[in-house]
């Protein structure tokens, strides 16, 4: 193999020696980008591409305090650290209803679905806002036991094929006892969930039918964990705006005029909005609500992580209700004015549809704000591996928490003015302009 220096010296063979410099740091920072890029591969880091640039200004956060957000960031540790499953919420729904019944001035019921509807006990002559958020993550569940040293799975959620190949997973027993084991077999084509048997590292006898699994990151921490402003986590979608919303209804239950604000926490949403669905059918909450429905989307370059919570206008299969959208968007623009730092974004999305799509279509008006998330679904590098120019590996989900504390400051601000008179709306402003220049088209000035 020829030797790095002598292969430089052919690539620049007869090339001026001002071009030949300029080439060379262009050799050696390319060198450099690919370096770092398979760095933050091998230790599932966030990327720098899909990472906010630095803002100069201090970012502010006027609507919540240090210790609330620590408070905040606590549940958002608590919540991701749990396995839960498409119809195996148990762990994160008991979270809830202690979470509930540690506060007298609201309360918890179950539709016959399973959703969760949290609502103040005060009264509101207001119109409803529900905050929605899915309490499931794409995770293995056992079906069968084969042996005290092998078990059949099924995995609900969407992950595509080769992330299986010889992956390490961690099943959880009812006492919350992980059992480590190697997925040996997928049949991809099984239906309706993908079949995978798995052998364990040590037998055990502890195991049964509907026990959870989740991966194993080599490498790195299985447990969530924040490093410089992001957290790593088994699931961030959607456990860590089950976080948001309790933690914005926490804030809200005590305010005078936000006492029609509620919380939605739907089932099954990773194989299909199944409990939006339900949700809706059962009429679960009023045709009147109107509803935030929060999500952790896939993070591009044009939606990065550490850019500001994201005013979500639609998703790979619709766009949402225009006139909730449209005034959430003037809410916060205002906010920005007034607070130059706080960030936020308005993107459509479309890497995937979440539940606002659904409520939509069963005629509620609904929208969504959400998280950039990287490692959707816990596949790292998605693109390369589609590509199949990179390996297929598994890794922690990973947020901004600055995002998340933005999110939650977006939702206390949108449930406060949303239904204030001083809040403009687009078709005022449209009557501004025809009174202004009404002239010009040859019609009265008095006509609008």
């Amino acid at each position: 193999m020829a030797q790095p220096s002598s292969l430089i010296t052919q690539y620049f063979s007869g090339v001026p020696l001002t071009a030949q410099r300029s080439g060379v740091v262009s050799v050696f920072q390319s060198f450099s980008s690919n370096l770092h890029a398979r760095l933050e591969d091998s230790l599932c880091m966030a990327p720098s591409w899909l990472m906010a640039q630095p803002s100069s200004l201090p970012y502010t956060l006027p609507m919540t305090t240090a210790a609330q957000r620590n408070k905040h960031k606590r549940w958002l540790l608590q919540l991701t650290a749990m396995p839960t499953a498409a119809g195996h919420e148990t762990r994160i729904i008991q979270w809830v209803k202690d979470w509930v019944n540690a506060r007298p001035t609201i309360k918890l019921k179950s539709d016959k679905a399973g959703n969760l509807i949290i609502t103040q006990k005060r009264k509101s002559k207001d119109k409803p806002i529900f905050i929605t958020a899915h309490m499931d993550h794409p995770a293995f569940v056992v079906r069968k036991v084969i042996s005290d040293r092998e078990v059949q799975l099924e995995f609900r959620g969407g992950v595509q094929d080769p992330y299986f190949s010889n992956a390490g997973i961690d099943i959880f027993n009812n006492h919350d006892k992980s059992h480590r084991a190697t997925i040996t077999n997928l049949n991809s084509k099984a239906k309706p969930f993908k079949i995978i048997t798995a052998r364990l590292d040590k037998p055990s006898e502890s195991l049964q039918p509907g026990d959870i699994g989740r991966w194993v990151y080599h490498g790195y921490e299985q447990e969530p964990k924040v490093r410089s402003g992001i957290l790593y986590a088994p699931a961030c979608d959607d456990v860590a705006a089950v976080a948001a919303a309790l933690s914005t209804l926490d804030i809200l239950r005590s305010r005078k005029t936000t006492a029609n604000v509620g919380v939605l926490l739907t089932r099954a949403e990773e194989i299909g909005f199944i409990g939006a669905i339900a949700a809706c059918k059962l009429n679960s909450v009023p045709k009147t609500a109107r509803l935030i429905c929060l999500e952790n989307s896939r993070s591009f370059a044009e939606s990065p992580i550490g850019g500001g919570p994201i005013i979500r206008v639609g998703d790979k299969a619709s766009v949402f209700s225009p006139n909730l959208t449209n005034r959430i968007s003037t809410i916060m623009a205002n906010h920005q004015k007034r607070h130059r730092s706080f960030k936020y974004q308005r993107k459509l999305m479309p890497g995937g549809t979440c539940e606002a799509t659904t409520f939509s279509s069963y005629g509620y008006e609904s929208t969504c704000l959400c998280l950039p998330l990287g490692n959707y679904h816990n596949m790292v590098d998605i693109d390369g591996v589609a590509a199949k120019t990179r390996i297929a590996k598994v890794g922690p989900e990973y947020i901004s928490i600055n995002d998340y504390h933005g999110l939650i400051e977006m939702l206390i601000i949108s449930c406060a003015q949303l239904d204030s008179p001083k809040v403009p709306t687009i078709k005022a402003r449209m009557e501004e302009l025809i009174t202004k220049h009404s002239s010009i088209v040859g019609l009265p000035p008095s006509r609008t």
